[in-house]
């Protein structure tokens, strides 16, 4: 009897999510990625201030950290329902399990994780703190990072961008996801 190696089946990769800690490039790899699919690009913080008609920075101080991360939830659970979607989360989407387990098990879809040295994100960030308010609390910036990083690297995928462009973060991104 003979056996025959069965081709690996791997189900239709219909949107693709990036996430990572601020600075690691998911706003500026997220529309190439989208590009060269022919795919629609959004992101989830982009959303969030046009339906609130307030920054991130001010939901942040008018509400609080817990009332964003909820709101950034549901918005977060409506879009992934989107197909041909590239989806940019922001650097703390990935702290509620809710969500990583919301984006883990999501049908078609593939979670990303553009790793970032914090030295990286510092570099990049800098002078934006006023804009990001993780950023601006610079006391636990690390604390952060560090309790951030085993969470991210739950993803389906996770790639070292630290020394790559944009646009080869974006072929590997599209290596990985089977394009």
């Amino acid at each position: 009897m003979t056996s025959r190696i069965q081709p690996e089946f791997r189900p239709a990769i219909r949107r693709i999510v990036l996430t990572g800690f601020m600075g690691s490039g998911k706003t500026t790899v997220g529309p190439l990625v989208a590009r060269r699919l022919g795919w629609r690009f959004v992101d989830v913080d982009d959303v969030i201030e046009a339906d609130t008609a307030a920054t991130i920075a001010e939901i942040f101080d008018r509400d609080g950290e817990a009332s964003f991360r909820e709101r950034e939830h549901k918005t977060i659970a409506r879009l992934v329902a989107d197909d041909a979607l590239v989806l940019a989360l922001g650097g703390g989407a990935i702290e509620r399990a809710e969500t990583r387990n919301l984006l883990l098990t999501a049908p078609d879809t593939i979670l990303v994780h553009l790793e970032v040295k914090l030295a990286t994100t510092l570099a990049r960030c800098q002078g934006t703190e006023h804009t990001r308010p993780v950023l601006a609390d610079q006391a636990n910036l690390a604390i952060r990072y560090q309790r951030r990083l085993p969470l991210y690297r739950t993803a389906h995928v996770s790639i070292p961008v630290d020394k790559l462009t944009p646009e080869q973060v974006a072929i590997a991104i599209l290596a990985k996801a089977g394009f």
